[in-house]
């Protein structure tokens, strides 16, 4: 039964255009084709990227961070409690109201400490900056050739095209690169677009497994070279911003928007698609592999325009503020203070509809009486 499932998996219609067999591109006369048995060897060097990217993060990483003053914040540990773990863990990370009031109850806690253990409960899962510093300073890999600056020329003589060791070795790198990004996932930052993080990753995957099982190796490498591009300036945007150097943040900042636009919604769409669309058939009729390639670089154009949207919040905010915030894909660092200092100011709702004014912030007790001697001794010294 497997037997026959690869028969039919690798029928050359799929993969190749009208006419052309899975013979033609077979190894003779000293020229070398492209083989799918060829990416096999990306599963064991993805381990080998990973087990590289732990040694760097905990030896190089590390280190650095901590030698560019990245401090991680200290956050309190939750006392244990084995009904609000549970629904932590099962129900989920924000009940509403009604249900904490009912964790409440079951526990014997307050209705304002049960919000407290779940807040503190959220941020001990929260990555520290140290960690997202490790993350962003990895790096990658580039190609140089001379059809990178004319993607017609990615079909000249297409599929008959030799393999070239440099574009063997960068295609094979780049995906083990990807195959362990896969990996770390459940273990990295987890940001608001990870599940579209999930879909880049997985579209990546499969366009690059099939377009080198297809010989689509030059358009592919078109692709991964435009997404490169920006890499090295996200990831440096990101360790600035993590050390505090805000002018140097936003400047990288606006260099690594600029190049985003230009190359994900004007270089990708206008050479890349356009070429593969219509330049790429040729002669030849459109098949299988034509429309499962470009149906996969439509999807990724649809992260694209995603990820433009989050970049364009940022750039309003940073007009507005004068500087760059933070990622708006990370989640919003919860503080004690504030939400207690928010629940002070909120207008209490009468059960008839009206409401009351704000709650007026406690002058009295233990803190006040603390931050009064603390004023009193301030001033007189």
């Amino acid at each position: 039964m497997l037997s026959s499932f690869n028969e039919w998996l690798w029928q050359h219609r799929f993969w190749l255009p009208p006419n052309v067999t899975w013979a033609e591109l077979e190894d003779r006369d000293g020229r070398v084709y492209p083989h799918p048995q060829d990416m096999l060897a990306a599963l064991p060097l993805a381990l080998v990227l990973l087990a590289m990217r732990l040694a760097f993060e905990r030896f190089v990483g590390l280190p650095l961070s901590r030698w560019l003053g990245v401090r991680d914040q200290t956050r309190r540990q939750v006392k244990p409690n084995a009904t609000l773990e549970k629904h932590f863990l099962t129900e989920g990370h924000r009940p509403k109201e009604p249900q904490l009031s009912l964790l409440a109850a079951q526990c014997g806690l307050t209705l304002r400490q049960t919000q407290r253990w779940f807040r503190r409960r959220r941020k001990q899962d929260r990555p520290q900056l140290t960690k997202k510093f490790c993350e962003a300073s990895l790096t990658h890999v580039s190609l140089q050739e001379s059809w990178l600056w004319a993607p017609v020329m990615c079909w000249d003589n297409y599929p008959n095209q030799t393999l070239k060791p440099s574009l063997y070795w960068w295609y094979l790198l780049e995906l083990a690169f990807y195959l362990s990004l896969l990996i770390r996932l459940p273990f990295d930052v987890k940001r608001k677009d990870f599940k579209e993080q999930v879909i880049h990753h997985f579209v990546v995957v499969i366009l690059m497994t099939f377009s080198y099982s297809a010989n689509l190796l030059r358009i592919g490498s078109l692709v991964l070279l435009l997404h490169d591009s920006t890499d090295y300036l996200l990831e440096a945007c990101k360790m600035v911003n993590y050390t505090q150097y805000q002018q140097v943040c936003d400047a990288l900042f606006l260099i690594f928007s600029l190049v985003f636009f230009y190359t994900r919604l004007v270089l990708f769409p206008t050479q890349i698609l356009y070429t593969t669309y219509y330049e790429s058939l040729g002669n030849r009729g459109p098949f299988f592999g034509y429309y499962f390639f470009n149906g996969l670089l439509m999807l990724l154009q649809l992260l694209h325009v995603f990820w433009s949207c989050l970049i364009l919040r940022m750039l309003r905010n940073f007009i507005k503020k004068g500087q760059m915030e933070k990622d708006i894909r990370s989640d919003v660092e919860e503080s004690d203070s504030s939400e207690e200092e928010a629940a002070a100011q909120e207008p209490l709702q009468l059960k008839n509809g009206a409401a009351r004014g704000p709650r007026p912030a406690p002058t009295d007790g233990p803190r006040s009486r603390v931050a009064a001697r603390l004023t009193r001794h301030t001033t007189a010294t």
